[in-house]
């Protein structure tokens, strides 16, 4: 198979199969040297690392190599409120990860914390309800059919909603 010579991820010709790594553009290349390992293996293991009940509430952000001037660490988003237990088994999760990869992987863990989606959900509708309610209540008061109001008051939420 022969390739044009502009091209600059091979210049030369192929006989046969080629392996996977040779058909990777260059820059792919040095994200999976990088960290796509460590990061893939960790994301699939997730589970077996942590266990069942910090599953739920953590997952694994991003992971940084080493280098001169930092250590490897590893980013785990946790769900608000549940950081306390994150922070008390921080050592066992750098052990078991360390053995899992069978080398020191993993020398310090940064948690960022999340608001709980449904939770946060709850809040905007409250939020709005109150809002539309409170700034067109005035307006809608002087109204006298029952039905009318309500039903702009509904038409003000829906908007809102929007």
């Amino acid at each position: 198979m022969q390739y044009k010579k502009y091209i600059k991820q091979r210049t030369t010709s192929i006989q046969g199969l080629r392996s996977f790594k040779d058909t990777l553009p260059k820059n792919v290349k040095k994200v999976i040297n990088k960290r796509g390992h460590i990061y893939s293996e960790t994301l699939n293991n997730w589970k077996i690392i942590v266990g069942k009940n910090l599953f739920e509430v953590c997952y694994p952000k991003s992971f940084k190599n080493s280098n001169r001037f930092g250590l490897s660490t590893l980013l785990i988003m946790v769900k608000r409120g549940n950081e306390v237990d994150l922070e008390y088994s921080k050592k066992n999760i750098i052990d078991k990860m360390n053995t899992f990869f069978g080398y020191s992987v993993v020398e310090k863990l940064k948690f960022k914390t999340f608001d709980d989606e449904t939770a946060l959900l709850r809040t905007e509708k409250n939020i709005s309800k109150n809002v539309t309610i409170s700034k067109y209540e005035n307006k809608l008061k002087d109204i006298t059919n029952d039905k009318i109001r309500k039903s702009l008051l509904k038409l003000t939420r829906a908007f809102k909603n929007k």
